[in-house]
C-alpha cells in the first residue's frame, strides 16, 4: 500500500468492498451497496475512506485491443550493466518516459527488470528498445523480447479473496 494516508481496518465490509470493486470496478454504489450488505451512504462512505486512504487508486476498464486496434504484445527482459541503485534509478527514470512499457517489475534471476509491453507494431517495438539499449545514460547491458503469440489466460485481477489480509 503505497502513499496510505491513514489506516483503516480492513474489516468483513471493508474486504468485501475491495473485493468486489477489484473485480467489479463498473458497479454504481447503489449496486455495491446491495453486493456488501449496506445502505448506499454508509457504502459510498466507506470506499470514499478507502480510497483517501490510498487502498485503491482508481478504476479503468479492460479493452479488447483485438477489436479495436493493431498492436503487438510482448514481454521484454533487461539486463542492466550495473545493478545499484544509481544505475536502476536511471533506467527507472528512462522506463518511466515511455508509456508503451506498461509495467515493469524488478526480478531475480538472468535478468534485471521484466516488463509487459504494448506496440503499435513489430517495428516500433523493435526501435524503442533500440534505443533504449543504444543510450548510455540508461545502461542496460541486454534486451530480450518475448512475443505474445496467444493469450491463454488474462489477469482480470488479483485473487483478492484467497490471500491472507493484513490486520
Amino acid at each position: 500500500m503505497k502513499n496510505a494516508k491513514k489506516q483503516i481496518k480492513l474489516d468483513a465490509l471493508n474486504r468485501k468492498i475491495l473485493t468486489t470493486i477489484h473485480k467489479q470496478a463498473d458497479l454504481s454504489n447503489q449496486e455495491l451497496a446491495d453486493v456488501v450488505g449496506l445502505s448506499p451512504s454508509a457504502c459510498f462512505q466507506r470506499t470514499k475512506a478507502l480510497r483517501e486512504a490510498g487502498y485503491f487508486s482508481n478504476f479503468h476498464t479492460e479493452m479488447d485491443l483485438d477489436r479495436i486496434c493493431e498492436h503487438v504484445l510482448a514481454y521484454v527482459e533487461i539486463r542492466l550493466l550495473q545493478n545499484n541503485g544509481q544505475a536502476r534509478d536511471a533506467f527507472i527514470k528512462a522506463i518511466n518516459e515511455i508509456p508503451e512499457f506498461m509495467d515493469c517489475l524488478r526480478v531475480d534471476g538472468a535478468f534485471d527488470y521484466i516488463s509487459f509491453t504494448c506496440f503499435p507494431d513489430i517495428k516500433a517495438l523493435n526501435a524503442t528498445c533500440d534505443a533504449l539499449a543504444d543510450d548510455p545514460k540508461v545502461g542496460i547491458e541486454k534486451i530480450k523480447v518475448r512475443m505474445i503469440l496467444d493469450r491463454a489466460k488474462w489477469y482480470l485481477g488479483y485473487p483478492l479473496e484467497k490471500l491472507k489480509w493484513l490486520d
